[in-house]
C-alpha cells in the first residue's frame, strides 16, 4: 500500500484501474471529467493493456455502450455528473433490469436551470428509484475504497446490480488529499476476475437479453430487482468485513458518531459528514450530547440499522443537500417511512442546506441544531421544512 496525494475524482479512476475493467465508455462532464481523462491515458499508455475506453458522443451513449458491454460478460464502469446523469435515466432502468453490474462513479452536481456546476446531490438522488446500489462518500479515500467495493458488491451472484458511487463536486473532486492506495497483488485477491454466468456472448450458447415483457411477466421483474436489492444488504456487509481484514479500514452502512444515548441526532450524507463531525467534537467537548447518523450506502435503503442507530433520540435533524420539489427532503421522506407504523418515534425535522454548492459551515450546523433544540423543548416541530442559509434579498 501506497500514500499518495490525489484529488478525489481521480482517486476514483485510480480504483477503477485496481480494478481492471474490460470497457470504460465515457463522456467528459464537470466536474467528473478527471476520471475518464486519467483512464483514456492508463489505456493509452499501456497500465491498462486489456481495457477497451470508448469514447462516445453522449451521456447517454456512455451508458447505453456500457450496458451492451457488461451484458457480453465484460467487467464495465463509466462516470458522470448532473445533466449527464439525467440523460442517462432511461438506461438506468435497462441496466438495472437486465442484472448488469456496471458501476458508474457520479460527481454529485446541482441540475439546472439555472446552470450551476457546484455540488449538491439532486442528481443521484433523482435516480434513487432507478434500481441500483447508491454509496455516498466522506471523503477522497472512501471514493477509492467504495468504488473497489462497489464492483465486488454488484458482481456477487446473489446481487447483480449495477452500482452508484457518490462523491461531492469539487468539495471532493477536485480538492486533493492523501489517499492509502492498495496494492495491485491486493486488489486482485479482493476483487478477482469477473466471470458472468447470466450475461455473456457466444454463438454456441444463444440468449436473448433484455426482451419484450407482456402484463403476464413485468411485475416479477420489478420483484426480483427489489429482492436483489434487499438482499444485497447482508452481502454489502459481508464484503465490508472483508476489506476491513484486508485493508484496515472500516465500513459501515451506517456509521454512527458521537454520543449513543444524543437527545439530538443528525441524518446526513457526504462531504458535509466531516464538518459536521468537527461540530460534534466542539460540543461534546462543552458537555453537549450529540450524534451523527452518516448514510454510507442509501440503496438498498437501511431500515433497520438506521432505526437501531436513531433509537434513543428525542429528536432527529435530517439535513438533505437535495430537494424533492413540492415536498422537501428525500432523505426525511425516507426517514420519515422508516418510522411511520413505530408508536415510539422521535420528532423529526428536515432540513435543506448547501444546494448548488454553497458553502456548509459550522455556523449552519448552530442553526440547525438551536431549531431542532427548541422543537424537542416545546414537543411540536415547528413548520415542515427549514431551508438554512437563505439569502433572503435574493428573493425579493
Amino acid at each position: 500500500m501506497s500514500r499518495k496525494i490525489l484529488k478525489g475524482a481521480e482517486a476514483m479512476a485510480v480504483a477503477a484501474k485496481l480494478a481492471k475493467p474490460d470497457v470504460v465508455p465515457a463522456f467528459p462532464i464537470s466536474p467528473s471529467t478527471t476520471f475518464p481523462e486519467k483512464m483514456s491515458e492508463y489505456v493509452a499508455c499501456g497500465e491498462l493493456p486489456n481495457t477497451e475506453f470508448v469514447p462516445v458522443e453522449s451521456e447517454h451513449s456512455a451508458i447505453s455502450a456500457a450496458i451492451a458491454a457488461s451484458a457480453t460478460g465484460a467487467r464495465t464502469c463509466t462516470a458522470t455528473s448532473s445533466q449527464g446523469l439525467a440523460l442517462m435515466h432511461e438506461m438506468l432502468f435497462v441496466a438495472s433490469g437486465m442484472r448488469l453490474p456496471i458501476v458508474l462513479f457520479n460527481a454529485n452536481r446541482a441540475l439546472s436551470a439555472p446552470l450551476n456546476i457546484w455540488g449538491d446531490q439532486q442528481d443521484s438522488m433523482s435516480e434513487r428509484d432507478a434500481g441500483w446500489i447508491h454509496f455516498y462518500s466522506e471523503n477522497a479515500q472512501e471514493g477509492l475504497d467504495l468504488m473497489l467495493m462497489a464492483f465486488r458488491v454488484a458482481e456477487d451472484k446473489r446481487v447483480l446490480l449495477p452500482a452508484l458511487v457518490g462523491i461531492d463536486g469539487f468539495v471532493l473532486t477536485h480538492t486533493s488529499e492523501p489517499v492509502d492506495v492498495p496494492d495491485q497483488k491486493a486488489v486482485d485477491d479482493f476483487l478477482p476476475q469477473y466471470k458472468s454466468e447470466h450475461a455473456y456472448l457466444d454463438p454456441q450458447r444463444p440468449a436473448t437479453q433484455g426482451a419484450f415483457a407482456s402484463p403476464e411477466y413485468y411485475m416479477e421483474t420489478r420483484y426480483a430487482v427489489d429482492e436483489a436489492l434487499h438482499g444485497a444488504s447482508p452481502v454489502i456487509d459481508e464484503i465490508f468485513a472483508d476489506f476491513e481484514r484486508r485493508f484496515g479500514r472500516k465500513y459501515q452502512k451506517i456509521e454512527y458518531y458521537g454520543d449513543k444515548d444524543a437527545d439530538i441526532v443528525f441524518v446526513a450524507v457526504g462531504s458535509m459528514c466531516g464538518t459536521l463531525k468537527n461540530w460534534i467534537d466542539e460540543h461534546r467537548a462543552k458537555g453537549q450530547k450529540v450524534g451523527l447518523a452518516r448514510i454510507v450506502v442509501y440503496r438498498p435503503f437501511q431500515f433497520k440499522e438506521l432505526k437501531e442507530a436513531l433509537g434513543n433520540a428525542k429528536i432527529v435533524a435530517v439535513v438533505d443537500r437535495s430537494i424533492s420539489l413540492g415536498y422537501g427532503g428525500p432523505i426525511f421522506a425516507e426517514v420519515a417511512g422508516a418510522f411511520i407504523n413505530d408508536q415510539k418515534r422521535p420528532l423529526l425535522k428536515s432540513f435543506i442546506i448547501g444546494l448548488g454548492g454553497r458553502d456548509i459551515t459550522l455556523k449552519d450546523f448552530d442553526e440547525i441544531y438551536n431549531a431542532a433544540n427548541a422543537d424537542m423543548e416545546s414537543g411540536n416541530v415547528s413548520g415542515k421544512l427549514h431551508w438554512i442559509n437563505i439569502n433572503r434579498e435574493a428573493l425579493e
